[in-house]
């Protein structure tokens, strides 16, 4: 099993060097404040956090983590930039969030905890990877025989790259310009061919809209644009 990072340099950078504004709900990163919510009732709809060991992959400044956590689960939450886990592990530390936060690799948790997870989660990174179909195997690794895997991305679509880039980059300037690239953006198709190739079971593909002016999230839909995706390991009993 290679160790090697499945990391873009450049990618990394960019998020790195934003990490300061990661926790103001108006800042650069106001969009996944007004999704994470709802990301995490998709989550609370397919699985049980309470006591549940959970995996945050990508885990940023800990958005996500934290509100894991605050569902009961016990949260390893791991990023490859240092700034963003500096600013998680300060935000946790006066809230008591039962979060482990390490800079750490997918491919490094996984050799050192295979198999460990009932929960693993991994939004808007896939996009962001050279290899997403290498990423999406690694994280399967993660799992213990019937954990639940979620992701979330975006799709490759001249819808998505409108509002995702045109629209949220350069007009609105929701987020930094150069966050996204199309051609990095992931169909669903190409999920669940990537998920049966590493022995997953696709489980559910939802829509996520976001609206750019009330900034009102909800799942529904098309996943034209942003989706979510709800992915099993086997039991070990099949």
């Amino acid at each position: 099993m290679s160790l090697t990072a499945n990391v873009d340099g450049a990618e990394l950078g960019k998020f790195d060097s934003q990490a300061h504004a990661f926790w103001d709900p108006a800042g650069p990163f106001r969009t996944l404040h007004a999704m994470n919510p709802v990301r995490l009732a998709y989550v609370l709809a397919r699985a049980r956090l309470a006591g549940a060991r959970a995996a945050d992959v990508g885990c940023g400044g800990g958005l996500l983590a934290e509100a894991l956590a605050g569902a009961g689960a016990d949260v390893t939450a791991i990023d490859l930039a240092p700034g963003m886990i500096e600013v998680a592990q300060l935000h946790a530390a006066g809230r008591d969030a039962r979060v482990d936060y390490r800079v750490e690799s997918a491919e490094s948790l996984a050799a050192r905890a295979p198999h460990a997870f009932d929960v693993v989660t991994c939004m808007e990174l896939i996009e962001h990877v050279p290899e997403p179909a290498a990423l999406l195997r690694t994280l399967g690794r993660l799992l213990r025989p019937g954990g639940q895997l979620f992701l979330s991305t975006l799709n490759r679509t001249p819808a998505a790259f409108l509002l995702a880039i045109v629209g949220a980059e350069y007009l609105a300037r929701l987020v930094p310009r150069g966050t996204h690239e199309y051609a990095k953006f992931v169909r669903p198709a190409e999920i669940g061919a990537w998920a049966r190739a590493a022995g997953l079971e696709l489980r559910d593909v939802s829509g996520l809209r976001f609206n750019p002016v009330s900034f009102e999230c909800r799942i529904g839909g098309a996943p034209s644009i942003n989706y979510l995706v709800h992915l099993a390991a086997p039991d070990a009993a099949g």
